[in-house]
């Protein structure tokens, strides 16, 4: 499967869950949180230090998540990617995506890439979800362009 056929399936799920979904409303996490809740998804944020985002109650772990998800958005420090994605494999997800914008680093760990892969997992190693939203604000539009120009859009 290429990676942009797993970029449909993934947003082809209405329900999944965002993993390190930040505490502050003016993060970057909380403001993707918002735009897929806008756009109709439902997402179960997690995030072992919140009690409640964006007025969802907030698990600490997926395991917890009743009834259980099958897809994940990781918004966590490389280093918490890796204790994430275990909890994928534990919980049985199916599809992750490891979130990256155009200026941090981002969830991407490459030996949690190898572990989702290892087992079974698709995995979106690093793109930024807002870039295939349609209708999307254009700066986000415009980082999708540099991509494609750059040669490192996914095919």
């Amino acid at each position: 499967m290429t990676q942009m056929e797993r970029i449909r399936e993934f947003l082809g799920q209405k329900r999944f869950a965002m993993v390190g979904v930040s505490r502050r409303p003016e993060h970057l996490s909380r403001a993707l949180y918002r735009e897929f809740s806008s756009r109709g998804y439902e997402l179960v944020p997690v995030n072992p230090e919140a009690e409640e985002i964006e007025g969802q109650a907030c698990f600490a772990r997926l395991q917890e998540i009743q009834p259980p998800v099958d897809t994940v958005l990781l918004v966590t420090a490389p280093e918490g990617t890796e204790n994430a994605v275990q909890d994928c494999v534990q919980t049985g997800v199916k599809r992750v995506w490891m979130y990256r914008g155009a200026s941090n680093p981002g969830a991407v760990s490459a030996s949690a890439v190898r572990f989702c892969e290892d087992h079974g997992i698709a995995v979106i190693p690093g793109q930024c979800p807002f870039m295939f939203l349609p209708g999307t604000h254009w700066f986000h539009r415009l980082h999708g362009f540099v991509k494609k120009i750059a040669g490192s859009y996914p095919r």
